[in-house]
C-alpha cells in the first residue's frame, strides 16, 4: 500500500509541476505580448484603424478579405489566442525508429562548413472558429517558433461549424456541416461531421488543428504519405479553409 501511496503522490507531483510549467509559459506570452503592443508603431491603413479603435472586431476583417501584414492587429483583437507546435521533426530513437521534435533541422555545405537551420509549424486558434497556421526559419530554435507564431497570425481563417451527422440530433456547432476535403503534396485528408460525444477520431497533430479551430467531434480520413507533418497540416488546413469558400459561395 505505500508503494501505490508513493507513485501516486509521484504521479501528482509531476501533474502539478506540468501545470505550473504551462501557467508559467502562458504568463510569459501573455507579458511578452503586452510589452509588444505598447512598443507596437503600425505601419499599414488597417493597423492604425485597429489601434485607433475604429476596428474592433476580427470578423469584420476577415469578412471584408483585408489582407492581415501585422500579427500586432491579431493581439489587440484577440487577447487569449492559444498556439500549438506541430511536431514536424524527427531524429533516430534509441530503440530504432524515429523520435517527433517540435523543429526540423535542415543543414546547408558552406566553405566554412555546416550552417544549420530550425523550421518549426505552428498552429494558433481561440477554439471558436478562428485558426491559423504557420512556418518559420531562423538558427535558434526559440526565433524559429516566434517567426511560425506570427506568421500563424497573419494567415488566420474563419471555418463554418455545424452539427452535419445523421446521428445528431443537436444544432451546436459542434463538428463541421458537411463533408471536406484538402490536399497538401501526396496527402489527402477527408473531415467528416461526427455525432456529439464521439470525439476527435485523428491522430495527434491532426486533433491540436481541429481543437484550436473550435471543433470538438469529427472523423478524419487520410490518404499518402501522412509521416510528412507540414503537408499533413497544410492538407487539414485546407479542408478547413474550404468550409467557409462554401459558405459564400453559396450567398
Amino acid at each position: 500500500m505505500s508503494e501505490i501511496n508513493e507513485t501516486k503522490n509521484q504521479s501528482k507531483y509531476r501533474f502539478n509541476k506540468q501545470n505550473r510549467n504551462n501557467k508559467s509559459k502562458k504568463d510569459y506570452q501573455k507579458i511578452l505580448q503586452a510589452e509588444m503592443l505598447e512598443k507596437w508603431v503600425p505601419k499599414t491603413r488597417l493597423g492604425k484603424d485597429v489601434l485607433s479603435g475604429k476596428i474592433t472586431n476580427i470578423y469584420e476583417i476577415i469578412d471584408s478579405s483585408k489582407k492581415i501584414l501585422e500579427p500586432e492587429i491579431i493581439d489587440k483583437l484577440l487577447p487569449d489566442l492559444n498556439n500549438e507546435l506541430i511536431l514536424t521533426g524527427g531524429r533516430g530513437g534509441k530503440g530504432g525508429g524515429a523520435q517527433r521534435i517540435p523543429v526540423r533541422i535542415t543543414a546547408a555545405m558552406h566553405k566554412s562548413g555546416r550552417r544549420f537551420h530550425m523550421n518549426a509549424m505552428v498552429v494558433v486558434g481561440n477554439e471558436d472558429g478562428i485558426v491559423g497556421i504557420g512556418t518559420g526559419r531562423a538558427t535558434e530554435t526559440r526565433d524559429a517558433i516566434n517567426k511560425a507564431i506570427a506568421k500563424a497570425k497573419t494567415n488566420i481563417i474563419k471555418i463554418r461549424r455545424g452539427s452535419g451527422s445523421w446521428e445528431s440530433s443537436t444544432t451546436e456547432g459542434h463538428s463541421v456541416p458537411f463533408k471536406t476535403s484538402g490536399k497538401s503534396g501526396s496527402v489527402v485528408v477527408e473531415i467528416l461531421p461526427a455525432p456529439k460525444g464521439v470525439g476527435i477520431v485523428a491522430q495527434d497533430e491532426t486533433k491540436k488543428i481541429l481543437k484550436l479551430a473550435g471543433i470538438k467531434d469529427a472523423w478524419v480520413n487520410t490518404r499518402g504519405n501522412t509521416g510528412m507533418r507540414i503537408n499533413l497540416a497544410n492538407a487539414i488546413f485546407k479542408a478547413l479553409k474550404n468550409l467557409y469558400k462554401y459558405e459564400r459561395s453559396g450567398k
